[in-house]
């Protein structure tokens, strides 16, 4: 039995090859990997501006030439790698910086391969202002600076595949498909798969289920689509932004290898299930979770921080989470979709709730409390988003009228609170006068760049 754990975990395939941790990899360490498993290329991945994966490959000709790319990185284009963000091509070269800790193997290149994730610097060697990585990680150390805490976030990813129907897809119906398993959904191999693929990376996973979205095929569309659902572990910020892009990247190769279609769109068809992005946040000290309710009951000044931010800033945090015009057909069908501003403690239609903390059976718990902010979708840019989210925490933390605003927005009764509260944006001007009215909070501190606002604005409100 422990030959066999020995062959298989951790899971992180590097791990098990190189023999330590992560954190603790070297240059060499990675040599040490290409050529004895005789890796031909390798890529240095980084997230553009977009929030998807980007890639710039090279077949090292030599050792000195990979411990080169390894120590120093190369040169990029960030007008185009960061399009609509502020950078004048006159003045575009950018630095990936590989960070050792995230390499990889990777699981799709066609010769083996060896994938590292990258930071961007700017032409003075500091990290790039523009970079959802250098935005992300600043909201992290601010946080940490300021308060002594560490934030830690995880994405719920849904998600949905798309097959042509065959004589065999007998099983499927909508609303019934949440934890069914084949042959009662065809998406659950691929879903196994992708999982094992993420474990290899690195990538923390909690767990991956299938979901309630089913949609038969029409004269318009002869294929079937069926919605799953991927949760991440709690990670730092930053790790936990990338995890999100990296699922999203394995997903699509996946479903493209195996003739199928793989959307993160917040609504496929009118009437059917759409597809949430919810985020889990636990603010750490000293490695115990702030995210919930101390053991006599109240809530943790953190959670408090935490919840108030988000119901203060949620119309504006749509900027960075629900940047398509599916979003707001997502909420206005209120399929457990809050499309009013109020937080409760265990309410799926409430913008911010406190979930359900497992424990066993002498009530100890095996899971972290968390806040779970509801809103997002497969729309939201991560990086962005979390960022945002870290700065709407420390604006929290600074309302004089805490109490007060918990009070008012908590969803006690639900019906009743939710009618009363405001409604969240319902159109791409109105998200884009709430993120003007309030962009002063995510500027606070040198995080986002005021052109980069200014961008963001733009999409939403073009002139």
């Amino acid at each position: 039995m422990q030959q066999n754990a020995r062959a298989f975990l951790p899971a992180d395939q590097l791990e098990r090859l190189i023999g330590k941790p992560s954190s603790e990899w070297t240059v060499d360490d990675l040599i040490a990997v290409v050529s004895d498993r005789g890796i031909r290329l390798l890529s240095l991945m980084h997230v553009g501006g977009d929030g998807w994966l980007k890639t710039l490959d090279f077949a090292p000709r030599s050792r000195r030439h990979l411990a080169d790319i390894l120590r120093g990185g190369e040169r990029a284009d960030g007008s185009s790698v960061f399009r609509g963000m502020g950078i004048q091509s006159e003045a575009s070269d950018i630095l990936l910086r590989p960070r050792l800790a995230s390499a990889f193997l990777d699981p799709f290149s066609p010769l083996p391969g060896l994938a590292v994730m990258c930071s961007h610097a700017g032409r003075d060697n500091q990290p790039l202002p523009e970079s959802p990585d250098t935005i992300v990680r600043r909201a992290f150390e601010r946080v940490r600076r300021e308060t002594g805490l560490e934030l830690a976030a995880l994405g719920e990813l849904e998600y949905f595949l798309a097959k042509h129907k065959q004589e065999s897809d007998i099983y499927g119906a909508d609303d019934r498909g949440y934890h069914a398993t084949a042959p009662f959904v065809f998406g659950e191999a691929l879903r196994r798969e992708a999982m094992a693929i993420l474990g290899g990376m690195g990538v923390p996973m909690k767990y991956g289920h299938s979901e309630v979205g089913y949609i038969e095929a029409s004269k318009d569309d002869d294929r079937i689509w069926e919605q799953h659902e991927i949760e991440l572990s709690l990670s730092p910020l930053p790790e936990a932004a990338e995890a999100i892009a990296q699922t999203q990247w394995v997903l699509r190769n996946l479903a493209h290898s195996k003739g199928m279609l793989s959307s993160f769109d917040p609504i496929i068809r009118k009437g059917h299930a759409g597809s949430g992005m919810h985020f889990h946040f636990s603010p750490m000290q000293n490695g115990e979770h702030l995210g919930g309710r101390a053991p006599s009951g109240e809530l943790h000044e953190p959670a408090r921080w935490l919840i108030g931010g988000l119901v203060s800033l949620g119309d504006a945090l749509m900027a960075f989470g629900n940047r398509s015009e599916g979003s707001f057909l997502r909420l206005s069908q209120a399929k457990e979709a809050p499309n009013s501003v109020c937080w409760g403690e265990f309410d799926r239609k409430a913008l911010v709730r406190l979930p359900v903390v497992a424990r066993d059976e002498h009530g100890e718990p095996v899971s972290p409390p968390t806040v779970e902010f509801r809103l997002p979708d497969g729309s939201a840019h991560s990086h962005l988003l979390l960022a945002a989210v870290a700065q709407a925490m420390l604006f929290g933390r600074s309302l004089p009228d805490l109490d007060s605003l918990l009070e008012r927005t908590l969803a006690a009764s639900p019906g009743k609170r939710r009618d009363a509260a405001a409604r969240v944006p319902s159109s791409m001007p109105e998200i884009a006068s709430s993120l003007r009215a309030k962009r002063a909070v995510f500027e606070e501190g040198g995080v986002f760049p005021p052109h980069v606002i200014d961008r963001i604005l733009e999409t939403f409100a073009p002139a």
